[in-house]
């Protein structure tokens, strides 16, 4: 992957994860901010019920109370306690006291606990309420649920007792709540009140009411209301109205208890449920709120992608335009050029990378100069000392000979002439030694530059075999094999010199065979490169010998010049090439020589 892609994903990746982080802390903070406004509310709205229910408990105390004290109870409990058997002249009495104190229930109820008149039901005269005398006292307010002609209903009741006497008249007054007690609630905007009234021992969605009457959707509150009739504890759940979850609500739901009334437990330790308080918070501006975090945070992200796009794609071409460029200085100086430079475009890091590498281009080439002007000299200094050394070895004989002559030309005359053909011979062979040094040697310094022209590799390895040919077959017991690569690209070379090298080389892979062996030469491409490979399976080198063995006058044969693999080195150099050696001792020898493709503007005068 490009550092470009590399540099377009982190940016990418840098914006997305920022938006995501920002776009989730704002999701969650609106959703807990939600949450506890929900909750607020729903304590507000509660908090609200119990002011107005303990309002109206106390007001409904206050009317019972007023009935209590009123004549008509007062002559009634005097009646009781004055022996009255017919109680029948009193049904109706309980009806009219309502209707003076605005009570929606009310009842007296004699010490045995036996009606005596109902002003809500009427029929009810003569019936036992056991659970009053219970209830009785200086208390305030409860609920309970109370029976009617048409079914049960839930009410705010109360309970005080009229004595003209030792036998006791109970009054037992109330309102209903209901929708009308709900209506009277100042709910807040987006919020929804619900009463279950606990009336029966299993669900009855006819119980839940709302501001009008029965609430719609009863079902979907069952499951809330039951964890609260199971649990008697506050209960909260989202109820999903339909399938948009914007239309859906939170509800709180808060228990409401009353008193227990069995006359076997009169510590209220153990207190009935007599109804749910329902408050409900709308989830739309929640919802609404989330999808428009969503929304600006795919815009954001979208434009953030865009923005991260185009700053990469600047800041990658800030980059990696003098990277590039640095690239390829570097290259072409692996290649040889050491004139390479690259352009200073800021004063920044990359600016002053730039710089250094001129610089280091610069040092390189004094070096490379002083590197070459040493070479040369220690060139000359071991071809002096070898030439020294070859001319040294003719010269004695040289010397003996004529030294002989002259002493044989003052001792023995009779004897010169014999003396004197022989030195002469040996004269004219040293000489004629001398003359071959020479030649070797000017030859060796006359190499000529390279006549390029389009050369095909294979064709020189073929013509080079042929020369070979008579040579191998003489000496069969060196099996020749080739693998030359099919299409190779031609190179700028010259024949002549690329076949005098590779002549060298199979020529010491021969003699370096000399009990027989096998000779494999090999050609193909690599990279940019054109490879020739020359392979014996001769007696091979020592590592040592592999350092030594390009020096001139450096041979390992005993009858060898050190000059061939010199000429061979000094070819491939001019042709832009390289030549390296492998080889392992008693198992062979491999020759690679690597020549470009095309010749580099160095070579050829181009810049």
């Amino acid at each position: 992957m490009s550092f470009r892609k590399k540099l377009l994903l982190l940016f990418a990746a840098t914006v997305l994860l920022c938006v995501a982080v920002i776009s989730a802390s704002v999701y969650s903070t609106i959703r807990r901010s939600f949450e506890q406004a929900n909750q607020d509310r729903a304590n507000a709205v509660a908090a609200q019920f119990r002011s107005e229910f303990q309002r109206r408990g106390l007001e409904v105390v206050r009317k019972v109370e007023s009935v209590a004290a009123s004549e008509t109870v007062q002559h009634i409990a005097l009646d009781m306690n004055r022996g009255a058997t017919d109680s029948s002249d009193y049904v109706s009495e309980a009806r009219a006291l309502a209707g003076q104190q605005q009570l929606d229930f009310l009842e007296l109820v004699d010490n045995r606990g036996t009606t005596l008149s109902s002003a809500q039901w009427q029929a009810k005269f003569g019936y036992p309420e056991t659970a009053i005398p219970a209830a009785a006292g200086p208390g305030g307010a409860f609920l309970k649920r109370e029976e009617l002609a048409d079914g049960a209903t839930l009410g705010l009741f109360a309970v005080r007792v009229a004595r003209v006497g030792e036998q006791p008249l109970y009054v037992i007054g109330g309102e209903r709540l209901d929708q009308g007690f709900l209506s009277t609630l100042d709910i807040p905007a987006g919020t929804s009140v619900l009463l279950y009234q606990n009336l029966d021992a299993k669900w009855n969605p006819k119980s839940l009411l709302d501001l009008n009457g029965p609430a719609a959707g009863a079902d979907k509150i069952a499951p809330l209301v039951a964890r609260v009739r199971d649990t008697l504890q506050e209960s909260q759940g989202v109820i999903h109205w339909t399938s948009d979850s914007a239309d859906a609500e939170v509800f709180h739901a808060i228990p409401l208890t009353g008193p227990n009334l069995s006359s076997a437990n009169q510590s209220g330790a153990n207190r009935q449920l007599m109804g749910v308080l329902l408050v409900g918070s709308s989830r739309r501006p929640l919802i609404e709120l989330q999808r428009q975090v969503v929304s600006t945070a795919m815009l954001v992200g979208g434009a953030g992608i865009l923005v991260a796009v185009l700053a990469s794609l600047w800041f990658a071409a800030r980059v990696t335009r003098p990277v590039v460029s640095l690239a390829e200085a570097a290259r072409r100086v692996a290649a040889g050029d050491l004139g390479a430079k690259v352009e200073v475009e800021s004063s920044d890091e990359l600016g002053e990378l730039a710089a250094s590498f001129n610089r280091m281009t610069e040092d390189l080439v004094q070096q490379k100069d002083r590197t070459l002007q040493a070479e040369r000299v220690a060139a000359w200094r071991e071809l002096a000392r070898r030439l020294a050394h070859e001319l040294k070895n003719p010269l004695f004989p040289l010397q003996v000979t004529v030294e002989n002559l002259m002493r044989a030309k003052q001792k023995s005359p009779e004897m010169f002439e014999e003396v004197f053909h022989e030195g002469t011979a040996t004269l004219l062979a040293e000489i004629n030694n001398l003359k071959t040094i020479i030649g070797r040697f000017s030859e060796f310094s006359k190499m000529p530059q390279p006549q390029r022209r389009p050369t095909q590799v294979n064709d020189v390895v073929r013509s080079v075999l042929r020369v070979f040919h008579a040579q191998l077959q003489e000496k069969n017991q060196i099996s020749v094999h080739t693998e030359l690569a099919e299409a190779l690209p031609e190179i700028s070379a010259d024949p002549d010199l690329l076949h005098r090298a590779l002549q060298n080389l199979v020529l010491n892979a021969i003699d370096a065979m000399p009990q027989g062996g096998e000779l494999a030469i090999r050609t193909g491409t690599l990279g940019d490169r054109v490879e020739l490979s020359v392979s014996d399976t001769g007696s091979g080198l020592t590592q040592e010998e592999c350092g030594r063995l390009f020096t001139p006058y450096y041979t390992t044969k005993q009858h060898g010049t050190g000059l061939g693999l010199a000429i061979v080195q000094s070819v491939v150099s001019d042709h832009g090439g390289k030549i390296s050696v492998e080889s392992t001792k008693e198992k062979g020898t491999t020759f690679r020589i690597e020549l470009p493709c095309e010749p580099q503007p160095w070579q050829t005068g181009q810049t």
